[in-house]
């Protein structure tokens, strides 16, 4: 979980109201988080990652004003306007299409600020950005450089510039193998002959993103302007993280101006700060909290959580959400947010009137054996999200893109689907572990999704090492049927993640229970890994 450390001087600075630290210390984790340690005048704390906006002190001391009924509702930030505008070139459409930004001015750059806002900007990277790879964020002075700017791709060796922490001139290509940013993520522009950049009126480079910005607009301590720029692969993402960083700023008593973005014939001015409006139904809320509360209760209890709320009648409230609050997709998530308004201490707790015996369903009892006979075959059992796309369940495993479940409202475009099988899970995890020693050897049993929404469970188990066969994967399958009883016959198969003749169906009663064998050099390489890849997958619904 993000933790974010601050002090509580600068935090009741913020709050612009007296709290003791032991009640902050009391009261706060309330909202969601838990205090990891306390030294001094400073406090760290981690939050749940699906709160992005509570990844800086400013959006927790907004946070806190609300909970702790200072100032209740939904905060007003005010956006003046300015004539600085982005074109967005169609160069860059098919490597990183989308690209929002915002002018921050009377800045005051403290040392609190420079040190929240570089942890903000690096936790934001991480959660909301997927490590960079759907979020980048720019932040620059914006005094030496001259609107109008234009985001555009570029050849990998046409502009060169000085990157931060660089004294020299470099191109795009020599940023990516020399310089330590460069190497860090180079790996997110490896598919694409063109790199984006964003450039001002005299072609002087702000950004390279989502690599690295240009040093002529680095942030000093003597910096009032600031230009903010947001790049990435999903517009909703882009907004959201905009929206965070700009009103972390205005928490400080920075004033936020709007900016115009010219993208694909269509205008879009940024920072939007409106808020979103969603209905909540009180029969919902209550039902869904096993208690009974008036219109005026639930409301109170969405003022502790910063949001605007007003009666419609016939048991339906409007509620206004904040525009930095990328973590309310459904009605559902409202009614947790009723829950830490009304908060947790008031649930009344009560012993259960009957005494009853629990047991494991059948099918249950089932994956916790071949749990067992993976662990003991010395895989480590793995959890991953059920949420996938469609890229990693058919494109990069070869497929041709058949029927799926999709997901109406998704948060971004890596989440828009629900899995139809276990292996682009674990081969996504690899990925993001592939500078760990080998081998590594992993499995999971978890749900997928047929066409028709019905949920089935899986076994999938993967095996990444030099020395990865198809002779051991086959003999892995085997010492797992075999262990649990089951009866078999093994046919040869063809699928396109894996190489051809190295690849075989599991048979029982003439039905095909699953599949194994090893992986194709270039699905390995698709999923951005580079050793042999040997992986199996079991639909233990139909093992019995």
């Amino acid at each position: 979980m993000p933790l974010v450390t601050f002090g509580y001087t600068d935090f009741i600075d913020l709050l612009g109201y007296d709290i003791s630290m032991e009640k902050l210390i009391e009261k706060l984790p309330m909202i969601g988080g838990d205090f990891d340690k306390v030294e001094g005048d400073e406090l760290s704390i981690e939050f749940f990652p699906n709160r992005p906006d509570l990844t800086s002190v400013e959006g927790i001391a907004r946070a806190t004003r609300a909970f702790f009924g200072f100032e209740t509702g939904l905060k007003k930030y005010t956006a003046k306007k300015s004539d600085i505008s982005t074109a967005v070139d169609p160069s860059v459409k098919n490597v990183r299409p989308f690209v929002t930004t915002a002018l921050i001015k009377n800045v005051t750059m403290t040392d609190e600020l420079i040190a929240s806002l570089m942890d903000m900007q690096e936790k934001l990277h991480f959660g909301l950005g997927r490590n960079r790879r759907k979020v980048a964020i720019g932040v620059h002075n914006f005094e030496p450089v001259k609107p109008p700017f234009t985001y555009k791709a570029v050849e990998p060796d046409s502009v060169q510039f000085i990157p931060l922490a660089k004294d020299e001139y470099m191109t795009l290509s020599e940023i990516l193998e020399r310089h330590e940013k460069g190497v860090d993520y180079a790996h997110l522009l490896k598919d694409v002959d063109r790199y984006p950049l964003i450039v001002d009126a005299n072609n002087n480079v702000l950004s390279f993103p989502p690599i690295i910005n240009g040093s002529l607009t680095e942030v000093t301590p003597f910096t009032k302007e600031i230009f903010i720029d947001v790049t990435g692969t999903d517009r909703k993402a882009i907004n959201y993280a905009l929206n965070i960083v700009v009103t972390a700023l205005a928490e400080r008593g920075s004033q936020i101006f709007s900016t115009t973005v010219y993208d694909d014939g269509k205008t879009y001015s940024s920072p939007d700060l409106n808020p979103i409006k969603k209905s909540l139904s009180v029969g919902y809320v209550n039902k869904i909290l096993g208690i009974s509360l008036k219109e005026k209760e639930i409301i109170g209890c969405l003022g502790k959580m910063g949001y605007n709320s007003f009666e419609l009648g016939k048991g339906k409230i409007e509620v206004e959400i904040p525009s930095w609050r990328a973590d309310i997709l459904h009605e559902i998530d409202l009614v947790e947010d009723v829950a830490v308004g009304f908060g947790f201490d008031r649930f009344e707790t009560a012993f259960p009137k009957a005494l009853t015996f629990g047991e494991t369903l059948p099918h249950h009892d089932l994956l916790q054996s071949l749990r067992s006979i993976m662990i003991g075959l010395g895989f480590n059992e793995v959890t991953t999200f059920t949420i996938s796309n469609e890229k990693d369940e058919f494109s990069n495993m070869g497929l041709e893109i058949g029927n799926i479940v999709e997901i109406e409202n998704p948060i971004g475009e890596e989440y828009s689907v629900l899995r139809i099988s276990l292996l682009p899970s674990l081969l996504k995890l690899l990925r993001e572990n592939r500078h760990h020693q080998l081998p590594q050897q992993i499995f999971e049993v978890g749900i997928v999704v047929d066409e028709h929404a019905r949920n089935h469970y899986n076994l999938a188990g993967m095996k990444i090492d030099a020395k990865a066969n198809f002779t051991e994967s086959k003999s892995i399958v085997e010492a797992l049927l075999r262990d649990i009883g089951l009866g078999f016959s093994i046919k040869e198969k063809d699928h396109p993640a894996f190489i051809n003749g190295r690849c075989a169906s599991i048979v029982k009663d003439k039905k095909e229970i699953g599949f194994f064998g090893e992986l194709h050099p270039r699905t390995i390489q698709l999923f951005e890994l580079e050793h042999p890849i040997i992986a199996f997958e079991l639909k233990a619904d139909l093992i019995h």
